[in-house]
């Protein structure tokens, strides 16, 4: 008999990641950082704690990171990359026609991932529901510690406002990590 107990609890844990669009205050340009942690779970065990679930595309004017499944994340990576090879690495409508294909392709349904996508200028988030969303406030989360770190990142923007958006990111995954048990502080960062 189908148990989505067991299912559920023998299955990869998520992870925390999250990208920070951000002025600094009295600055001329915004930066943008995205980030994650390394840690992998299997059921209630930790599976392998450097994970990097951190990926360049087009020659880094692209990057990604992902919450679920790694195989199926890394499927959906290499989609994601054929789809800005055939528009001209135009991000937005790349992730369109890859959520599109997610929702409808009887395959790439049954894959178990979220995306995050920044270039210089945007951040989206892509999922297998058919969502491309370009989240208020320039943060973009996914994962299980996602509303920990979105949470600290909001408050850091506000009452920090002298920060970069590298520094928010890593303190928003350090805040994550200490509260998230499937988050650790192997916090790995990259930026546009």
């Amino acid at each position: 008999m189908y148990n989505l107990r067991e299912q559920n609890e023998n299955r990869m844990k998520s992870t925390t990641v999250i990208a920070v669009k951000h002025q600094v205050e009295g600055g001329s340009e915004s930066s943008i950082a995205i980030g994650a942690d390394g840690q992998a779970t299997l059921g209630h065990t930790i599976a392998k704690s450097n994970v990097k679930k951190i990926r360049k595309l087009q020659d880094g004017k692209i990057i990604t990171g992902f919450a679920g499944s790694t195989a199926d994340a890394f499927t959906l990576l290499e989609r994601f990359e054929e789809k800005l090879g055939s528009y001209s690495a135009n991000m937005k409508r790349a992730a369109v026609e890859l959520a599109k294909d997610w929702r409808t392709d009887k395959y790439l349904r049954k894959l178990e991932a979220m995306i995050i996508a920044i270039n210089k200028d945007q951040l989206l988030i892509i999922s297998g529901n058919g969502d491309v969303i370009e989240p208020d406030n320039d943060i973009a989360s996914i994962g299980s510690g996602s509303m920990y770190a979105q949470s600290a990142a909001l408050a850091l923007k506000k009452y920090s406002p002298n920060l970069s958006a590298e520094e928010i990111v890593r303190e928003s995954l350090k805040i994550a990590a200490d509260i998230c048990i499937y988050t650790n502080h192997n916090i790995i960062i990259e930026k546009l």
